[in-house]
């Protein structure tokens, strides 16, 4: 049995569609507020459902019942800082450094955890949590795979961030010109599924891109290519990134200056090896930009 953590977000639910398409057994770990509708989408699919809490160890003992793999995608972010509530140092690294521990108490045998590219390297309270739980578990005694992707273009390449290419208008990190390896969350997923039975995939740690090099404002020249429409093109200068990283107020608001920091700083990712080792044909950045024209 296959446990997912963070099965009703965008990646968790595509690795459990993935794994169901194999007819593989998969469990999903949940809260007790997640959306029914999505729920719903995973009892179709014959996803087993259990409620749980990465803020409440207590809750981890039945979902861990008889499971070999835990798969995990949860993160505090990119919701709203609650004190005591949702944060990054309770969930993203509490929650899961106790996780980690209770699978390896309870018999796991191989543990895929998500975390982001290894260039994602400033001081905040994201990174750190999420450093220090790739220390644990590989401490941990049971096989571990760490999934370090890149910027995902279905979230930087959107106007949540910015990004509003539908109304040619977008917002760029800094200067714009340091290569990005954009990635698609459904390739995120993909190498999260072939992870389970792939032998390059047992103790090590995956560095994530794209199958490009591409700068915001490459990203920005295929949309405009794409969509016809020239874009308006504002910055957000690096000094005043590092202002926002050393003046924010909250936890996620400075996680969240310290992720544009290093969007604006470049996160390029060569993935000739990894691909050698993992048959995966990767979403491009050109062919989400059409998929968003087309919906548009």
């Amino acid at each position: 049995m296959n446990l997912i953590i963070g099965a009703t977000g965008m990646v968790g639910s595509e690795i459990c569609r993935l794994l169901r398409k194999e007819n593989l057994p998969v469990r999903a770990m949940v809260r007790d507020t997640s959306d029914p509708v999505k729920l719903n989408n995973l009892k179709e699919l014959g996803v087993e459902i259990v409620e749980g809490d990465l803020r409440k160890s207590a809750t981890f003992k039945p979902a861990l019942q008889g499971i070999k793999t835990v798969i995990t995608t949860a993160s505090s972010m990119p919701f709203a800082y609650v004190p005591g509530e949702n944060d990054p140092v309770l969930v993203d690294r509490n929650g899961m450094i106790s996780l980690i521990d209770a699978a390896s108490d309870a018999g796991v045998k191989h543990f895929v955890y998500t975390s982001f590219s290894g260039q994602i390297d400033l001081d905040f309270p994201l990174r750190n949590a999420k450093r220090a739980v790739e220390q644990h578990l590989e401490k941990s005694g049971m096989i571990y795979t760490v999934l370090r992707p890149s910027c995902f273009m279905e979230v930087w390449l959107t106007a949540a961030v910015g990004f509003d290419a539908t109304n040619a208008k977008v917002q760029l990190c800094g200067d714009g010109t340091k290569p990005v390896s954009y990635i698609s969350y459904f390739d995120v997923a993909r190498f999260a599924a072939e992870s389970l039975k792939n032998p390059h995939a047992r103790n090590a740690i995956l560095e994530m891109g794209g199958p490009e090099k591409l700068s915001q404002l490459d990203a920005v020249k295929i949309f405009e290519d794409i969509s016809g429409k020239k874009i308006d093109v504002q910055h957000v200068p690096a000094e005043a990134l590092q202002s926002q990283l050393k003046t924010a107020a909250d936890p996620m608001e400075k996680s969240f200056a310290g992720l544009m920091l290093c969007v604006a700083n470049g996160d390029p990712i060569d993935m000739k090896d990894t691909l050698s080792k993992f048959p995966i044909k990767l979403k491009s950045v050109r062919e989400y930009a059409r998929s968003m024209v087309s919906v548009s």
